[in-house]
């Protein structure tokens, strides 16, 4: 017995100084918020305005950081409130990597995808704050540099069009996992569909996983709408094998 209560106390003060910063026992007491995988999502910006019906000026010309999601566990601990201040030292990669491309003002972003997705993260040691949060993002975004593995296999922003086993096969030979491709169709009635979303998956090792498995369900953007910031659409879905995929360059994508 006296093994168990060493191990008991052990493992508290393990807990207690992982979670210095993470009030863990409101989020358990909110129920189950059990996670397996992180997505990490990109976006390609002139289709978050497209969805949106919006004209957006000063568009970047690569892929940007949507967000990073642990699969199936949102709104973790609403009392944990976002204060960009715990990032002040990230705002230069923030805004250039992962900004609200429909806003002049990017926080209201990263507030929402925080109170959503990183309070459920920070169960983790490595995520248990706002700055160690989006930092892990920035750091995965980086390393997994999406616009260059297109580039690297032939696949770039033009008038042409692609098959989706191209671009699942170049996210594969890279990262040695597979990816979700995700699309929209402008009218039901064409004969392609546009790239607009890429999802990179991670183990809570934040080692590159399978996003599908069996017995997953698709991960669609229609179930992530944050407050402001109204992107998501119902014709958003993962890609379909066998129609045409077009990638709209970032300056005249829908000429």
């Amino acid at each position: 017995m006296k093994c168990y209560a060493v191990l008991a106390s052990l493992l508290g003060f393990y807990c207690l100084v992982c979670h210095s910063g993470y009030p863990y026992r409101k989020v358990s007491e909110a129920g189950s918020h059990e996670w397996t995988k992180l997505i990490l999502t990109h976006h390609w910006p002139v289709c978050v305005c497209k969805l949106e019906n919006v004209t957006c000026k000063n568009l970047p010309n690569y892929w940007t950081i949507h967000g990073l999601w642990p699969y199936k566990a949102q709104m973790c601990n609403r009392t944990w409130h976002f204060n960009v201040k715990e990032i002040e030292d990230l705002l230069p990669e923030m805004n250039k990597y992962w900004p609200d491309v429909l806003h002049p003002n990017h926080t209201a972003l990263w507030k929402h995808e925080w109170v959503k997705h990183g309070t459920c993260a920070a169960s983790e040691c490595i995520m248990d704050s706002q700055h160690k949060y989006f930092s892990t993002a920035l750091d995965l975004y980086k390393k997994t540099d999406l616009n260059s593995v297109l580039v690297k296999y032939g696949i770039q922003p033009s008038t042409k069009y692609y098959k989706l086993q191209d671009i699942e096969d170049a996210v594969h030979n890279v990262y040695g996992v597979t990816a979700k491709i995700q699309c929209f169709q402008l009218l039901q009635s064409q004969d392609f569909q546009v790239l607009a979303q890429i999802e990179v998956c991670f183990t809570k090792e934040l080692q590159p996983r399978n996003c599908s498995e069996p017995g997953d369900q698709a991960v669609q953007m229609v179930n992530n709408p944050p407050a402001a910031w109204n992107l998501l659409s119902e014709e958003m879905g993962l890609c379909k094998d066998g129609l045409q995929i077009y990638y709209p360059p970032y300056d005249q994508p829908w000429v």
